[in-house]
């Protein structure tokens, strides 16, 4: 386990700025960093190293993608500092992880855990020769609530270097949820993805180890057990509940707690899991198809349709993908 000079040394630091800067550098303000990028990162080391360090403020905008959200954007030198911190994180937790937990890692995301969810489907239903149900539940409000204290006490489990764990306090107190001092990490930082799955790790673990849940995925604060007994998942949620409660001081979202049969399709992670196939959300196909023909012939239309049909080469949809294609082909 590295120690903290070797974590805050130079040649880290330009591996985080490197990291940083990928797909960035028609940024403005990472135009201006690089304008000095030796002084900034010795300027940022020394910070470090006289450990007079402070996390400046945040820029706050609201993004659309589709659902309206709140990012807050830290500057550019905190920013290679999260990416610092993120790829030590990211070292040391990530081997304790569980198989099932999907979001930011590598060799994860959406596309292998709406897989794997199929894979539990047919192993549970035998094939889809018996009932199969699904429990779905989202954690309220994650990032707004995720409590610092909890966090610190969680980091600290792994981490025995007071100076690494006062660095990561700093990024971990540098945001505040309006009215609730002590809780809330920001969506927009790097930190943030890391501080989630080293959070919901706990719950992770209490769901395999302790309520036994075989066929059991998270994909950040969503979550699903999979069950051929529906009696037998109604009696998770009150378990799961409690956990979350006393010790993450976390609420299951009571709008988004579901019980449904594989036959009448689980909706995961923007897909329809049905017996034998896959589907996209119908109101996703729709805004797709909205947008599709709202683009019209532009310089952006190529990457965006290219994304679509990514997206949609996951499930089975041939005859959508021709109509986006035809409808491509007559716009041209």
């Amino acid at each position: 386990m590295i120690l903290y000079e070797e974590l805050i040394s130079l040649p880290r630091l330009l591996q985080a700025w490197e990291s940083f800067r990928r797909e960035k550098t028609n940024k403005h303000d990472v135009q201006i960093f690089s304008l000095n990028l030796e002084d900034n990162l010795f300027a940022l080391h020394t910070a470090l190293k006289q450990k007079n360090y402070r996390h400046s403020w945040y820029e706050a905008f609201w993004v659309n993608d589709p659902k309206r959200r709140h990012i807050h954007k830290a500057c550019v030198t905190d920013r290679v500092l999260h990416h610092l911190l993120y790829t030590y994180l990211y070292e040391l937790f990530d081997p304790i992880f569980i198989h099932d937990s999907y979001s930011c890692r590598v060799g994860k995301g959406t596309h292998k855990g709406v897989e794997r969810l199929v894979y539990f489907a047919r192993k549970e239903s035998r094939n889809y020769t018996r009932e199969c149900w699904a429990l779905q539940f989202d954690v309220k409000q994650f990032f707004a609530s995720a409590h610092h204290e909890v966090l610190k006490q969680l980091l600290a489990k792994k981490i025995t270097d007071g100076d690494i764990l006062n660095l990561i306090a700093q990024v971990i107190d540098s945001f505040n949820t309006q009215d609730a001092p002590g809780t809330g990490i920001p969506l927009g930082n790097l930190t943030s993805q890391i501080f989630a799955n080293i959070y919901l790790h706990e719950l992770d673990a209490y769901m395999k180890h302790q309520l036994k849940a075989r066929f059991y995925a998270r994909y950040a604060d969503d979550g699903v057990v999979l069950s051929s007994s529906k009696e037998k998942l109604t009696k998770l949620i009150l378990p799961i509940g409690d956990f979350l409660q006393k010790e993450l001081k976390l609420l299951l979202h009571p709008r988004k707690l579901r019980i449904r049969k594989l036959s009448w399709g689980i909706d995961f992670l923007g897909y329809i899991v049905l017996p034998h196939y896959v589907l996209p959300r119908t109101k996703t196909k729709r805004r797709l198809l909205k947008r599709i023909r709202a683009i019209g012939v532009h310089d952006d239309a190529e990457p965006m349709v290219q994304s679509y049909l990514g997206y949609l080469s996951h499930a089975q949809t041939y005859r959508l993908q021709n109509l986006i294609k035809h409808i491509m082909y007559k716009l041209t």
